[in-house]
């Protein structure tokens, strides 16, 4: 190559020079967009797909903490249908009113430290009634939700996460975005390892359907891109069902058998035929400040990381930026549905589904409609018990498998982002990288810390104290979105910067009215936009 090795880089390219790819405010080759819903047939078959891969979460959570609460196998199915039902409301509340993004609003992994605390306070340990304990634990859980949920209203609502927003950079939320789909790391392949024999079929046919099947078969290709979810977990269902009565796993240990086998999970038996989850259903709710402070800080890391996955979800619905304003609309509606998940008692909080977030991209389909009739397959499956529970007994390992490909997908969305930012910048590279290393080693000594001697390296007497400062850090997303934000809003900020930040790129969507799309992808229905109007 001609003229090499110079670093004035002010000359114009040669035109038989290799010309860097453009940078798209919008993703390009999506096939459907926020606003153009496919067809009805497939609409449909693309929001059961949304369906089943929110359950896995769904499904994970109760079944981790109901039993250290005392609740059997019955309170497991009514916690877990709670939470399907509240997703629906949730995630139909965040379509309509929040961001109107295509974003799975489901319970959030961010929230069992703080559950963990509250199950382990000892509070109620004198009950000797299981399904008492149960109750009583419960009501301490939604105490501590509906308290917490306040902080999400009050930002999002009176505007001030608007004004945090205003600060971000394609710089800052590169790491942001990344560990949101990263950070997960630890749900993937261990949890495929639980039972390899599922897990990794399960990987490879996904990824050989979704990929490679396109290529080979031209005349139905969106046909194997769209719908390789549930090609794969059907197949590989019916596969761990044949091994399952084969008797492969008759004489297999218990942790083997609860991983492998697709009759373990004791939802079927469990499930009542027709319930509709309520208010209030475990009782009234009890306060404790220490524990409402402590899920105060935890909704404040779900906050921050849900603020990554709306922007990814933004970008893989192949929308505009979200302005600020709209991002603060957002979190406000999250924070409503925090309240309804206090409210009705799913042991969790909300935030965005990530793993749908990442659905988005594999199916390259971003339409609300979508979303919505997966909403709407929620509440139908949480209302119609022993139906939802058939497929809630997808064994673990198959969730994990598709946990690989879609955190993988978030975490290279967050990456796209580097796109606008001038990567020979050191600048760049130091708040990049430094970021990203923090963000994954701080969490990793925490996580350390806390599996070796059983309590965070903030082991004072006030157990809420200790959660304030620990669950914070044991989030990648949250130590590097933080890090990054502070570094790129603090570090020598001199004209010639902005640029190299891709600070530029956002400056048309820093209000509402800045850009004309904003107006076709985020304004409110039914002319709420004349009351309700954005900034």
């Amino acid at each position: 190559m001609a003229g090499g090795g110079g670093g004035g880089g002010g000359a114009a390219p040669k035109a038989d020079e290799p010309q860097p790819h453009p940078p798209k405010d919008q993703l390009p080759n999506i096939s459907y967009c926020i606003t153009s819903p496919p067809p009805w047939p497939e609409a449909i078959l693309l929001g059961f797909q949304h369906y089943l891969v929110m359950l896995g979460t769904t499904v994970l959570i109760p079944t981790a903490l109901v039993p250290q609460m005392g609740g059997g196998n019955e309170e497991k199915a009514k916690v877990i249908q709670s939470l399907l039902f509240v997703a629906g409301i949730n995630t139909l509340l965040q379509t309509l009113f929040g961001t109107r993004l295509p974003a799975v609003i489901g319970g959030s992994y961010t929230f069992v430290a703080a559950t963990i605390s509250i199950i382990l306070s000892g509070r109620f340990s004198d009950t000797s009634d299981p399904i008492d304990k149960f109750k009583k634990t419960m009501r301490a859980i939604q105490g501590a939700l509906i308290v917490a949920s306040t902080l999400q209203i009050v930002l999002g609502f009176s505007g001030l996460w608007r004004n945090v927003a205003r600060f971000l950079s394609p710089l800052s939320v590169v790491p942001l975005i990344s560990l949101v789909g990263f950070g997960l790391y630890e749900l993937g392949f261990p949890g495929v390892a639980k039972c390899v024999e599922i897990g990794l079929p399960e990987l490879v046919i996904l990824v050989f359907i979704s990929q490679y099947l396109p290529h080979v078969f031209h005349s139905g290709k969106h046909v194997f891109g769209r719908f390789a979810v549930i090609f794969a977990v059907v197949i590989v269902w019916i596969y761990a069902h044949l091994l399952t009565v084969g008797g492969a796993y008759n004489d297999a240990a218990p942790k083997t058998q609860t991983s492998c086998r697709t009759d373990r999970s004791g939802l079927i038996g469990a499930a009542p035929w027709i319930r509709i989850p309520y208010p209030f259903q475990w009782g009234a709710p009890s306060f404790d400040a220490g524990e409402a402070f402590a899920m105060m800080m935890t909704t404040f890391v779900a906050l921050v990381e849900s603020t990554g996955a709306f922007i990814v979800v933004a970008r893989f619905a192949s929308a505009t930026m979200l302005p600020p304003s709209i991002l603060s609309r957002g979190v406000g509606w999250q924070g409503v549905g925090i309240l309804i998940s206090g409210l009705f008692g799913t042991v969790t909080g909300s935030s965005v589904s990530v793993e749908n977030a990442g659905l988005l991209a594999l199916t390259r389909v971003g339409s609300r409609r979508v979303v919505q009739i997966s909403a709407g397959f929620m509440i139908f499956f949480s209302i119609l018990g022993k139906f939802g529970a058939v497929f809630a007994s997808i064994p673990g390992p198959i969730v994990a498998a598709l946990y690989c490909v879609f955190f993988a997908y978030v975490g290279a969305g967050g990456l796209s982002f580097l796109q606008f930012c001038n990567l020979n910048s050191f600048r760049t590279k130091f708040i990049l990288g430094f970021s990203i290393f923090l963000g994954l080693s701080i969490p990793q000594y925490f996580n350390e810390y806390t599996a070796i001697t059983g309590y965070g390296p903030v082991h004072t007497s006030g157990r809420w104290f200790n959660d304030i400062i620990n669950v914070p850090f044991q989030s990648e997303a949250f130590v590097a979105g933080c890090l990054a934000y502070f570094l790129d809003n603090t570090l020598h900020r001199d004209s010639g910067i902005r640029k190299d930040r891709g600070k530029h790129w956002w400056d048309k969507f820093r209000s509402f009215k800045g850009d004309n799309r904003s107006e076709e992808f985020y304004s409110l229905p039914f002319n709420l936009n004349k009351y309700f109007p954005s900034v």
